[in-house]
């Protein structure tokens, strides 16, 4: 598809940062400054690197690889304990810093903007001069390890990919008139929303490269996909405008919320766990309240280590003795720190509610029910997640009384929690993790400060 001079213009403007919690650290302590290292969410030798500096990717260390096989890669690699708040903190000076230069019209995640280019700002030339500016204002105002690459397309999505095509520190510009020549090269998982998944069913419909992907007219291509979504990909990849810009698409209705946690190896007891959990669900329902929403139902998910000859035995039991196994979901499987796991899961439903109490019995309901025996005298991750969300403006009054004032109580909680951080105020079943389960690393979205701590 050809473009005239006159029309060959960029659009948008992607900043993705170079292994970003990684570059933080080094950032911070310079001692770290050319030495590989490694951004964990916990220290120890079965979890994995959820960031990785790019010293470490250069000898095959790279986010998803186990700390005991980093440190066979590398003994002296840094690992580093990540701090969710600190990288907040750091996402959001960066985005000042490009706001400096040109605004950001989005935030896709922790460690992207993309900025809308107007006017004479999407003549290419202007346009790789903004993105130079940005690349220098973020050196100045943030530090000098924290480098980016920058994508320059005519719509988010080719944008996206720009970004994507040359690191560290790249800058790549993907004009109407090269394209799509100009993407012929990459893979189909290079494109955003191509998982394994979704690549095994495009190779199954015959398209396993980008020319063939890119031979298929817009009808094909949306029988490839099995919806609309092959419509959108086909005028993206050319350039084109749909109207949304490659943006995700949103639901209505945010659905679920919550949050889950490894458990350092002190908490790997069924004791252990549950203070753990406790803490998850006082952080879920505070979030609940703050962001205006009933809940329904709740999921609760538990993972137990096995050594093998506890995984043959639970193997054998699933198989031939069902009846054995509690209500809810088991199933056995590798866990990508290499422990053998068998998980469970169970999810309780209730009249909608947002406070701690009415919720954490909700919880108590579901843990009465997890496996016992020594097949599940380990476990090693604890999530909690509400689901069924209400808005607040959407509920019903109740004809009768809320048992105890518990909405008061909750309201209560908040506001001290708010005033002095988030486990100043709590039940006294979360007292032994009160200083675990920190706040996570956020990859898919900038976190939340309420009062004094990120959520």
């Amino acid at each position: 598809m050809g473009a005239s001079a006159a029309t060959d213009l960029y659009g948008f403007l992607h900043v993705d940062l170079n292994s970003f919690f990684a570059s933080v650290e080094q950032q911070l302590h310079p001692e770290y400054r050319n030495q590989p290292t490694g951004v964990v969410p916990t220290i120890a030798d079965t979890t994995s690197l959820i960031a990785a500096s790019y010293e470490a990717k250069a000898l095959g260390i790279k986010t998803g690889t186990r700390v005991l096989d980093a440190r066979r890669i590398c003994p002296e690699i840094v690992l580093v304990h990540g701090d969710h708040a600190t990288y907040a903190e750091y996402s959001h000076r960066i985005a000042a810093a490009v706001e400096r230069v040109c605004p950001v019209a989005h935030t896709p995640s922790i460690d992207e903007m993309v900025c809308q280019l107007l006017g004479r700002e999407r003549e290419p030339a202007r346009a790789r001069q903004i993105a130079v500016e940005i690349k220098q204002a973020i050196r100045e105002d943030v530090g000098e390890t924290l480098r980016c690459s920058i994508g320059l397309a005519p719509n988010r999505y080719l944008a996206k990919i720009a970004s994507d095509m040359q690191k560290p520190d790249g800058l790549v510009g993907l004009l109407p008139s090269a394209l799509p020549g100009s993407i012929a090269h990459l893979k189909l998982r290079d494109l955003p929303g191509v998982g394994a998944r979704t690549e095994l069913r495009m190779n199954a419909k015959g398209v396993r490269t980008m020319p063939e992907l890119l031979a298929l007219d817009q009808d094909s291509m949306h029988r490839l996909f099995d919806s609309v979504w092959g419509d959108r990909v086909y005028h993206w990849l050319r350039g084109n405008d749909t109207g949304d810009d490659g943006a995700p698409i949103p639901s209505a209705v945010q659905k679920s919320l919550g949050h889950s946690h490894v458990l350092a190896p002190e908490h790997r007891t069924p004791e252990g766990a549950w203070a753990v959990a406790h803490k998850l669900l006082h952080k879920a329902a505070m979030r609940l309240r703050m962001e205006k929403f009933f809940c329904g139902s709740m999921a609760l998910t538990i993972k137990y280590a096995l050594n093998h000859s506890q995984a043959a035995s639970l193997a054998g039991r699933r198989s031939g003795n069902p009846s054995g196994i509690p209500s809810g979901k088991v199933r056995v499987r590798k866990h990508l720190s290499g422990l053998t796991e068998s998980g469970w899961g169970m999810e309780a439903r209730f009249r909608p509610c947002q406070d701690t109490l009415s919720l954490l019995e909700a919880l108590q309901g579901c843990w009465k029910q997890a496996p016992t025996g020594s097949e599940h005298a380990k476990p090693f991750f604890v999530g909690i997640t509400l689901r069924s969300l209400i808005p607040e403006a959407e509920m019903q009054g109740s004809l009768f009384a809320e048992p105890g004032n518990r909405k008061e109580l909750s309201a209560t909680m908040d506001r001290l929690n708010l005033k002095y951080g988030h486990t100043t105020l709590h039940f006294a079943g979360m007292l032994p993790a009160r200083d675990s389960a920190p706040t996570r690393i956020a990859f898919t979205q900038i976190p939340v400060q309420y009062g004094q701590d990120y959520m």
